[in-house]
């Protein structure tokens, strides 16, 4: 998904063309994905830091809205994109294992022994099939990549992956194993995703394209504004049905295809803008899924550590407060000395676990679905 004007685009066409042949990367990083990957991951952080404080103000509500409807649609398309060599061979399925699998057991039981404290539940269950918090993602990530071969075999996959999700906004008996419910109203982008080429990423670096996103952007961030009463938000989280959210059954399809398209044109919004040329953060984009995944922990600190109690915190100060300060945290937590510790979870070898003759190295791009957050090793 990187260019910047012409010279920016020939540089990740060659990565993209390596990607597309079935080969190993090129050394050298696309610092356009690595700025997006990174930029996104501040969005995610940035969110959860506005949740506590949605209702003292109608503004971070629409802002809390806004970020909502682009910054996971934008990662899970980059996770299709990335994912087009994956053939389900024994390379490709070790490295899905190892990216993928491991570190959400991992993190559902650490999540699950840290928020019986942080929410007061000490009988809360170790569920594999029940994700808790932030690891839908990877359990949405394991799912949508396995299917991939099928969706590469079908000849008009993005239709299809789009009903597959307007019933699945129609049925609330879908349980909440593996998060099923939103891995399926979220296919869309992952398919999405699965049928872009670099040309694609090409048109958004085009002037015209950057300063149109300018004032569409303007207009989702009024309309935004506009639905805080109707709690519009929710639709965007995708993890209810149209019962469960409280609407006749016919608005789930209905909001599907809406809710796609906004998410879609807010996406091709933000990749514009993008920056193509290496900056100061775009070795950080190698660390996104460590951000993400640990983020979540001094998330999930801020109730009984209290840090919203002050009065202050329900305000205008407050808001920049709590913006500021999670993207600093994430931002830390993207860092090398961060990954060098915790690379055994996020990324282990495991090469005890394996047949010898399934230890070769996955030869596709992107490794495997993951590297979207944390980038290739």
């Amino acid at each position: 998904m990187s260019c910047e004007g012409c010279s920016g685009l020939s540089g990740f066409r060659e990565t993209a063309t390596a990607v597309e042949r079935g080969g190993a990367p090129a050394a050298r990083r696309d610092a356009y994905f690595d700025n997006a990957k990174y930029l996104a991951i501040v969005l995610v952080a940035v969110g959860h830091a506005w949740e506590p404080l949605r209702s003292d103000s109608r503004t971070v509500t629409a802002l809390y809205t806004f970020v909502y409807a682009f910054h996971m649609p934008a990662f899970i398309v980059m996770s299709g994109y990335f994912s087009r060599g994956f053939d389900a061979s024994p390379a490709r399925i070790r490295r899905l294992v190892t990216g993928v699998a491991v570190p959400y057991v991992v993190f559902e039981v650490a999540y699950t022994l840290f928020t019986r404290w942080s929410d007061h539940a000490p009988d809360r269950d170790i569920s594999l099939l029940d994700p808790l918090y932030l690891t839908w993602f990877l359990a949405a990530l394991f799912v949508w990549r396995l299917t991939t071969p099928v969706w590469r075999l079908l000849r008009r996959p993005l239709p299809v992956a789009l009903v597959v999700a307007m019933l699945a906004s129609l049925s609330s008996s879908i349980g909440d194993d593996l998060d099923l419910q939103r891995v399926l109203q979220f296919l869309p982008y992952f398919v999405l995703g699965l049928c872009l080429r670099p040309d694609h990423f090409g048109l958004l670096r085009r002037w015209s394209v950057r300063l149109a996103a300018v004032p569409v952007a303007g207009c989702a961030l009024a309309v935004a504004y506009w639905s805080v009463p109707h709690l519009g938000y929710r639709w965007f989280f995708h993890r209810d049905s149209a019962a469960q959210l409280g609407v006749p059954s016919w608005y789930g399809p209905v909001m599907t295809l809406a809710t796609f398209g906004c998410s879609l044109v807010l996406v091709a919004c933000f990749l514009a803008w993008v920056p193509g040329r290496r900056t100061w953060f775009t070795a950080l984009g190698a660390g996104t899924l460590y951000g993400y995944l640990l983020h979540g922990f001094v998330a999930q600190s801020a109730g009984p550590a209290h840090w919203y109690a002050p009065a202050w915190m329900h305000g205008p100060l407050g808001a920049l407060t709590a913006t500021v300060v999670a993207a600093v945290v994430v931002t830390l937590l993207c860092t090398p000395p961060v990954r060098r510790v915790f690379r055994c979870v996020m990324e282990p070898r495991m090469e005890w676990a394996f047949r010898a003759w399934e230890s070769r190295p996955a030869q596709d791009g992107s490794r495997n679905a993951a590297r979207v957050l944390s980038g290739s090793r």
